[in-house]
């Protein structure tokens, strides 16, 4: 698996005009699921990304997770992460998971992070969705669960 983390402010996702999707301080979560991954894959996410210190102190250090601050997540499906271009110009997507494997990990991912008491939205699988945020700081983290097993 791999995500794009982003610490904002506020962030929404948006499918044919209408809100599905919306938080304020948190994280954005941008969620590629890998040919593949599997529920240990998914554990390492869920666990390593809460538990990222990436929000200030009162010292101004970062060192609080989103569930110290009380922070809320947004989850949204992205199989382009898995895009390929060291060949051509064109991304290869076949290091993505098949859209059923990928759809059910993903709203694993979702479940788990909602039963760790964290308020969670999220985007609409496979849909077109236009996302907005307002990075806070800004910070961005890169996590692939790959480069750990």
């Amino acid at each position: 698996m791999r995500a794009v983390i982003q610490r904002v402010q506020s962030s929404s996702v948006t499918v044919d005009g209408k809100i599905v999707g919306k938080i304020d301080r948190g994280l954005l979560i941008l969620l590629g699921v890998g040919h593949g991954d599997d529920i240990q894959d998914l554990n390492y996410m869920v666990d390593k990304i809460l538990g990222l210190r990436i929000f200030q102190d009162d010292e101004d250090k970062m060192n609080l997770s989103v569930q110290d601050i009380g922070g809320e997540i947004l989850v949204v499906s992205q199989f382009t992460l898995y895009g390929d271009v060291r060949k051509g110009r064109r991304p290869s997507f076949t290091n993505s998971a098949h859209p059923d494997i990928a759809n059910r990990l993903y709203e694993e991912f979702v479940r788990k992070m909602k039963d760790r008491g964290i308020r969670v939205e999220k985007g609409i699988f496979g849909a077109h969705m236009d996302v907005e945020l307002v990075n806070d700081g800004p910070v961005t983290i890169l996590l692939d669960s790959d480069k750990v097993f």
